[in-house]
């Protein structure tokens, strides 16, 4: 039976790698990943405006809780700004590395601007009204970014550039070859606004959002998808493919929205609607709920895993598990299988169960930051409820899940080890 599951993941194992080096799937990943710098500020912004308002006298403090607004609105706030920018960049960085990104990404933020509809102040002056800069413009902005990207590379490639004689700097060279393709790239999507803004919809965004965004999020934003998602994700680590680098691009931008709307309703003073996304897989899933196999290897009656142990203990702290699951090792493994597998899941049923019935508290969307220590990882939500869960989860559930499994393997190696020790002494 081992036999014909490692046979058939070693069949598909070329073609899940081939996904995960997809430059589309890789440019959304690098995309939103570098968007976690302005989306923290903006989070941590929200927080401390929430914080604030729960003191009388902070909340008197009118100046510095405008700033830390604005600068949640230009973060937070324009998070799809940031995608659209940042996708055409790494998406021609990922295509051809020897054309302009950096044009790409401007002709990108161009054609996002044009398609996204004006607005009037109360003094009659044209604006842009923040709806569609923030989570319900996040996959208008992924669109526009491949799509603007790819126009870009086809019009380079077809040699439809203003062409510069030898001896022209660089820098105006660059400048004038990118000319034409701004140009078509621009009027392209000024008939794309215009197309939409003569439909039901009135504008692209409006149409991405209730026709891809609003149905994904009823779908992927749901439980069960969660856990098709984190099991999958599991199944790939397990027969060694990157396992992260091929889920998480397609559901790092739907999580990513959904925490943007907890964290937006926060700042309005209303609950979160969301109890799925990135920050709550991100922080119930910490080190693949590692550690608890940790703990149990100090303790192995095997030298082996003794000494694994040792060495994964400190990095396993902060989150790193390399050292365990290529140490112990867990791919392939399959003593461990089930538990390395199935752990996850398990912490993120219980997790949406306990934070279902009240139990715990919802997150907040603040996108916690890679390599703090357990607790401190759960800390940014701002709720000690859920800084107690992820404890509970990896110092007292984790063990629990891991130690049948772990006492058979360690069981089995110990024996081995005494009979390789007779072995030796004859």
């Amino acid at each position: 039976m081992k036999e014909k599951i490692t046979n058939f993941f070693d069949k598909v194992n070329p073609w899940f790698d081939k996904l995960g080096r997809n430059p589309y799937l890789q440019a959304i990943s690098n995309a939103m990943m570098a968007t976690l710098g302005p989306v923290f500020i903006g989070s941590i912004s929200v927080l401390i405006i929430v914080l604030m308002n729960m003191n009388n006298s902070l909340a008197k403090m009118t100046g510095i809780i405008n700033l830390l607004g604005k600068m949640n609105t230009v973060t937070l706030g324009a998070t799809a700004i940031y995608v659209t920018i940042l996708m055409a960049y790494h998406l021609v960085r990922k295509l051809d590395e020897n054309e302009d990104a950096i044009t790409a990404a401007i002709i990108s933020l161009i054609s996002f601007l044009i398609i996204t509809p004006l607005g009037q102040t109360t003094d009659d002056v044209a604006a842009i009204p923040t709806t569609w800069l923030g989570a319900q413009g996040m996959f208008s902005a992924i669109i526009i970014g491949i799509v603007s990207a790819k126009i870009f590379l086809a019009i380079k490639h077809r040699g439809w550039t203003i062409k510069m004689p030898d001896g022209v700097p660089p820098m105006v060279t660059r400048m004038f070859e990118g000319l034409i393709p701004t140009i078509l790239i621009g009027i392209f999507f000024g008939l794309v606004s215009f197309g939409f803004s003569a439909t039901s919809f009135s504008s692209m965004h409006q149409f991405v959002f209730s026709i891809i965004q609003e149905p994904l999020k009823g779908i992927g934003g749901s439980i069960g998808a969660v856990i098709i998602l984190s099991l999958l994700q599991q199944i790939l680590w397990f027969f060694g493919i990157h396992g992260t680098n091929v889920i998480m691009p397609i559901a790092t931008p739907l999580w990513m929205a959904m925490d943007m709307e907890n964290l937006a309703a926060i700042q309005a003073g209303l609950t979160p609607p969301n109890i799925v996304g990135l920050a709550f897989f991100n922080i119930i899933t910490w080190s693949g709920l590692g550690l608890g196999l940790v703990i149990l290897m100090l303790r192995a009656k095997s030298k082996q895993y003794r000494e694994v142990g040792k060495i994964a203990l400190v990095p396993s702290l902060f989150g790193i598990t390399e050292p365990l699951i290529f140490g112990a090792p867990l791919v392939l493994n399959f003593d461990l299988a089930i538990p390395f597998i199935t752990n996850n899941t398990i912490a993120l049923i219980l997790s949406y169960v306990l934070t279902k019935i009240g139990i715990v508290a919802k997150f907040t969307g603040v996108q916690a930051i890679f390599g703090l220590p357990v607790g401190f990882h759960a800390a940014v939500q701002g709720s000690i409820s859920i800084i107690l869960l992820q404890l509970f989860i990896q110092l007292i559930l984790s063990p629990i899940l891991w130690y049948p499994w772990f006492k058979r393997l360690d069981n089995k190696t110990y024996k081995m080890e005494i009979e390789n020790s007779v072995e030796e002494v004859k």
